[in-house]
């Protein structure tokens, strides 16, 4: 990627690993979705097979289900008899399962699911909660990113590392299992109310997968951009992101405190209609504040008195220079300096090019631009611009520390990398 005189790249290239994978529940049960007729009659074809089967070999076939697959994943029976349970409203009446059958009911509607084999990108960055054992001038951070697997179904996914004083990065072993989470309230939710999902404390943080769990998100969970946002001294992190069901987008909320239990709450009002909203870590004049882009063109910047309703906006950054001129967007959330809210743009341009750049907002009144990018600081260059979407480079979300940014970002809707910029080089970029 094409590097400004002082965009420092790091070393460290964060690409997709199709061995990793999640047991998840299979056709012809297609979940988040309702089943169909057609589903029901499949799924009733299989229970009557397996109960068909003398006990002695149902135990066989549940042994060598074992020996193939509880080594990749944690607790797999105790999956299969909760899968077992989730499809009874599916089954017709039947004689009760012995414990044998139910999780060998359950093992018929589950399947192995690669979430990354296609991509890893569009990562997003924010300040690890718990700092214990940092060196001093180092900080652990919380990367998110977006993977995509079978049939282009994107889910989020957590890595977790070290920037050291001198901006060095350094990522930490990935996990060797992957899990999904419990969701708490799946049968109570109506489409718009919360989901509560919960991971295990023994499950390190890079096991932990958010998959689709609702019909809104059912063909992914996109771009998460994460942001540590502070009120009245408690920290939250929240993370908007876009919810798609193959034909219709949304945007919704994420929110944890500890990366172990989540909330996501779809988002309403007419600005929450488009992609691409990106949270304030602060209260403005006692109201949130988000940027985002309505007309699929410009930035806007809407405020409310409600964390999950946005309405309105006024636009504060359109199209200037060739390499914005088909469509702005924002790159995550605005990072607060002394000398205003830094936010990071992207650009498409020509030959549909993407390129980020940045602008500096006035810190009591960010619908004031101070500065902006004339030129882009990242953009692709000829020697690594192939990949699944060429010619893009884009980020979710960069962070802060001591005096200068880490800015992951992605590669061709492919893989992700890392570069630091020291703070007062990339201010000097700024025209007014």
């Amino acid at each position: 990627m094409s590097q400004t005189a002082f965009l420092n790249r790091q070393a460290l290239f964060l690409r997709p690993d199709p061995t990793r994978v999640v047991v998840r529940p299979f056709k012809p049960a297609a979940e988040p979705r309702d089943l169909k007729p057609t589903d029901k009659t499949r799924a009733n074809h299989i229970v009557d097979r397996v109960l068909g089967l003398d006990m002695e070999v149902a135990k066989q076939q549940l042994a060598e289900i074992l020996e193939n697959f509880e080594g990749r994943h944690r607790n797999l029976l105790a999956t299969f008899e909760k899968r077992a349970y989730e499809m009874e409203e599916a089954f017709a009446p039947h004689i009760t399962f012995t414990k044998v059958q139910r999780q060998l009911v359950g093992a018929f509607f589950m399947h192995e699911y690669s979430f990354e084999a296609s991509a890893l990108f569009n990562p997003s960055i924010v300040a690890h909660a718990d700092q214990s054992g940092v060196p001093s001038g180092s900080k652990r951070f919380v990367l998110s990113l977006r993977a995509v697997g079978e049939g282009h179904v994107s889910s989020l996914t957590f890595r977790s590392g070290i920037v050291d004083q001198d901006g060095t990065v350094d990522i930490e072993p990935t996990a060797r299992l992957a899990s999904i989470p419990v969701v708490e309230n799946p049968l109570s939710t109506s489409p718009d109310e919360p989901l509560e999902l919960r991971f295990f404390s023994e499950q390190p943080i890079s096991e932990r997968v958010i998959f689709p769990v609702s019909a809104a998100q059912s063909n992914g969970i996109e771009d998460a951009r994460f942001v540590e946002f502070e009120e009245a001294g408690h920290k939250t992190y929240y993370a908007t992101y876009t919810a798609y069901n193959g034909r219709d987008i949304r945007s919704e909320l994420l929110e944890t405190k500890d990366f172990l239990s989540f909330r996501m709450t779809p988002l309403m009002g007419t600005a929450a209609k488009n992609k691409g909203m990106a949270l304030f870590p602060r209260k403005i004049d006692g109201q949130f504040a988000m940027i985002g882009r309505q007309d699929n063109e410009n930035l806007y910047l809407i405020r409310s008195n409600d964390l999950h309703v946005w309405n309105g906006g006024e636009i504060i950054l359109g199209p200037k220079f060739p390499w914005e001129f088909v469509q702005m967007g924002n790159c995550g959330s605005p990072i607060e300096l002394d000398e205003g809210w830094l936010l990071l743009t992207h650009g498409v341009g020509p030959v549909r090019r993407y390129a980020i750049g940045a602008a500096l907002l006035d810190k009591r009144d960010p619908s004031k631009v101070l500065a902006r990018s004339k030129e882009p600081l990242v953009h692709p260059e000829p020697s690594e611009r192939e990949g699944y979407v060429p010619n893009v480079v884009y980020t979710c979300g960069a962070m802060r520390h001591n005096d200068q940014i880490v800015l992951p970002y992605a590669i061709c809707d492919t893989f992700s990398n890392f570069s630091t910029i020291k703070i007062a080089d990339l201010l000097d970029t700024l025209t007014g």
